[in-house]
């Protein structure tokens, strides 16, 4: 295993302070393999059965779903040490109802959780278990962030909610949009020339300053 993918790994809550020879068996037992992939090449495409999760090793993979009309919404921006489809890997979804593809070159460690359900188990394997439901709420919890943005009525609210969040996420009032605008009008629901109006009308009201990713809540 790579230095990066050890510190990607480091980083998530299933190999969270294992030790090398613990982090090594965990990933027999979750019979893990590695994939490298360009920019726009999918992970996952809708419709697929998903007997597999992903770690993001390193670059960035974009889950999304398309809506009735054919506008892609992003549903999550995977960075570096965490996962995505772990729910749909555990329920053994048939049809997935999402897609990923990678936003830049990537890495990503795909595992599966067969096994590791499988009858009884050791210590450790029971450990792993633990790991894993831990890391299913922590996804949870995400989840729930995106709703309060997308429960929010209107753009300005919307927008109000993920700056606030980032805000949070970041420490500071300062903060950096993780993606570009037309990313952020996916990731919100908007189009990207309403998204920039409003940016324009929150800043001439004096709420905010921007430039490029980097926007000052005032």
């Amino acid at each position: 295993m790579t230095d990066i993918m050890r510190q990607a790994l480091g980083r998530h809550p299933l190999f969270a302070a294992m030790r090398p020879e613990e982090a090594d068996l965990a990933l027999q037992i979750l019979q893990a393999k590695s994939g490298h992939y360009g920019r726009g090449d999918f992970l996952i495409r809708q419709g697929e059965p998903i007997r597999r999760f992903g770690i993001v090793c390193s670059g960035m993979v974009q889950v999304c779903v398309d809506d009735i009309e054919g506008n892609r919404m992003i549903m999550a921006e995977v960075t570096p040490g965490v996962s995505f489809a772990e729910s749909l890997c555990f329920l053994r979804t048939e049809e997935s109802p999402v897609y990923c593809f990678a936003s830049e070159e990537s890495q990503v460690l795909w595992l599966s959780v067969e096994t590791l359900f499988a009858g009884g188990g050791d210590a450790f394997r029971l450990d792993l278990q633990r790991r894993f439901t831990a890391a299913l709420a922590v996804k949870n919890l995400a989840m729930n962030n995106r709703i309060q943005v997308l429960s929010r009525l209107g753009l300005r609210a919307k927008l109000t909610a993920y700056f606030t969040e980032l805000a949070a996420a970041q420490g500071s009032q300062v903060i950096r949009l993780p993606m570009n605008r037309d990313d952020t009008a996916a990731y919100i629901g908007a189009n990207r020339s309403a998204l920039s109006r409003e940016l324009g009308r929150m800043k001439a009201e004096g709420l905010i300053e921007y430039h490029r990713d980097q926007v000052t809540i005032l």
